[in-house]
């Protein structure tokens, strides 16, 4: 007779409900008793899977279009994002990963066409301020920072974080010493600085100066070569992304970035070297060089086309040696200007 009797499984409105009241409850701090609190806990986590659950489906089960738009509506009416978002310190490792995938898929949830998440993070860029200063703490690092990548899906998201002041904090954490948090770090980071390419492109050009001084004092020149190879790579695929074209010109007009790619073609990896050579063909390439790059090329002419000449990776690429073969014959082909330049050789160049 008992199994007549069994109680209904609750709705995903239902489940998002007493999620929501077991987050209030964590966050309040009034229970004193420790197995209490630990039990409610318990329940919250078994809660968050469910709804994994009732997104992801069960593994014999697909998940059903109408029961994740429902769930998906309910848990954006009522802020329970932000209740999740603020209680995830309190969770275990296991609740906070389900939690994770949690978020990730009601990103791109869709109710009645709409992208509920991108219109509820629009009217709440604020959680980014919880999100990005969590890389302070080691504890909650690497799942704040892979939230923090979903939401900056969205452009609206991006465009706040990039104008806010945790743009340049960012700098302080790519030098964590913690090599998986620093790599979080450096994911986010390109991000940022690569997916939504209008966006990008203004920020760059907006905070130009601030921005490439501390990238290259701090990042290129940077003693660890993780951070130094990162870098290199990333400041390649922007000055590349045609988006960034009048960011890369006035880039590759200075002497001094000039003088930094010549540096990293000497660094010891071989990855750098490579990553390097394809910022430094930019300088080379570029038609309007000012006669300081022009005097320093001309100066050092015979060491670089040296260097060139022996430079190879280890498998073929007919673009590389398309490239380096460009560089090689425009660089032989420079001829010195009629205005000298003082202090040439105080210039590192590879040799």
């Amino acid at each position: 007779m008992k199994g007549l009797f069994k109680s209904k499984p609750p709705t995903p409105v239902e489940v998002v409900q007493q999620t929501r009241e077991l987050l209030l409850y964590a966050l309040s701090n009034t229970e004193t008793r420790e197995r209490k609190r630990a039990e409610k806990i318990s329940e919250l986590g078994k809660l968050i899977l469910d709804i994994r659950t009732v997104l992801y489906g069960d593994g014999q089960i697909e998940p059903s279009s109408d029961a994740c738009a429902q769930l998906t509506k309910e848990f954006f009416q009522k802020d329970t994002f932000r209740l999740l978002i603020n209680c995830l310190p309190s969770l275990d490792s296991g609740a906070r990963l389900n939690a994770t995938h949690v978020i990730a898929n009601l990103q791109r949830q869709r109710v009645n066409s709409r992208l509920i998440a991108s219109e509820y993070l629009e009217n709440n860029l604020n959680i980014m301020d919880i999100l990005i200063p969590g890389y302070e703490d080691s504890d909650i690092a690497w799942t704040y920072g892979s939230i923090s990548r979903e939401c900056i899906r969205h452009q609206n998201v991006a465009r706040y974080v990039l104008e806010s002041k945790h743009m340049k904090k960012f700098f302080a954490y790519l030098q964590n010493p913690n090599f998986d948090i620093a790599s979080d770090v450096q994911a986010t980071f390109k991000e940022l600085l690569t997916r939504h390419k209008s966006t990008v492109a203004e920020f760059l050009s907006a905070n130009y100066d601030w921005f490439f001084q501390e990238y290259n004092s701090r990042l290129l020149q940077s003693e660890s070569y993780i951070t130094r190879r990162h870098a290199v790579k990333l400041l390649g695929d922007m000055l590349l992304d045609r988006s960034n074209s009048v960011v890369m010109v006035r880039y590759v007009t200075s002497l001094d970035n000039m003088r930094i790619m010549m540096n990293l073609l000497r660094d010891s990896n071989k990855t750098i070297k490579v990553d390097t050579f394809h910022v430094f063909k930019l300088f080379v390439a570029n038609q309007n060089k000012p006669p300081e790059i022009i005097s320093v090329l001309v100066t050092n002419k015979s060491k670089l086309l040296r260097f060139f000449d022996e430079f190879n990776i280890d498998k073929e690429d007919e673009q590389f040696e398309a490239d380096k073969s460009q560089i090689i014959k425009e660089i032989a082909i420079l001829q010195p200007t009629d205005r000298s330049l003082q202090d040439l050789d105080n210039c590192d160049v590879p040799c």
